[in-house]
């Protein structure tokens, strides 16, 4: 199977080439990434549990899905995409915001990407895909804020940042 790119892209999300995931996953290089948030009607967050077998961040805790965008595909594409392949469930996607972290991992590998963090809704339960997920549940926001300062070693590194990212911006567009 041939190894996926990643977009690589300056601050102002412009694209400045492509690089194999793993590499860019080594290299510490920039690339452009998307984060989807599902909520319910109870205002309860989707939260998925990485597959065992995953190659970083195994059986952690993380939001409902979150990937890398393929080169010409827009990122309600991508999350839509991303969300069919790990989750089997489809929903509109609407992009709330974007910012730029970096997050190293135990194994040598490091995050850093401009994130496009995207908000559904929905109440289906997912078809989850075992390749990619372990298991599922909903959370209120609340209590994964409060579970997250209780027990951060099982959630993503990156989830750890995002979630901070997607909360205030909740907090301050009360949607």
């Amino acid at each position: 199977m041939e190894e996926e790119n990643v977009i690589l892209v300056n601050h102002n999300d412009e694209q400045i080439g492509l690089m194999p995931k793993m590499e860019a996953h080594e290299k510490a290089v920039l690339h452009r990434a998307f984060s989807v948030f599902v909520l319910n009607d109870k205002n309860e967050i989707m939260l998925q549990q990485r597959a065992h077998h995953k190659y970083h961040s195994p059986l952690l805790w993380t939001n409902t899905c979150c990937s890398h965008q393929r080169e010409g595909e827009t990122n309600i594409q991508a999350g839509s995409r991303r969300l069919w392949e790990e989750m089997g469930f489809k929903t509109e996607l609407k992009e709330l915001f974007h910012f730029i972290y970096k997050a190293p991992f135990d194994n040598g590998l490091t995050e850093h990407e401009l994130d496009h963090v995207m908000i559904g809704y929905s109440n289906e339960e997912p078809k989850i895909n075992p390749d990619e997920v372990e298991s599922w549940k909903w959370m209120s926001i609340e209590a994964v804020s409060k579970d997250m300062q209780l027990h951060p070693e099982i959630y993503t590194v990156w989830f750890k940042i995002i979630f901070d990212e997607f909360y205030h911006f909740l907090e301050e567009h009360k949607m």
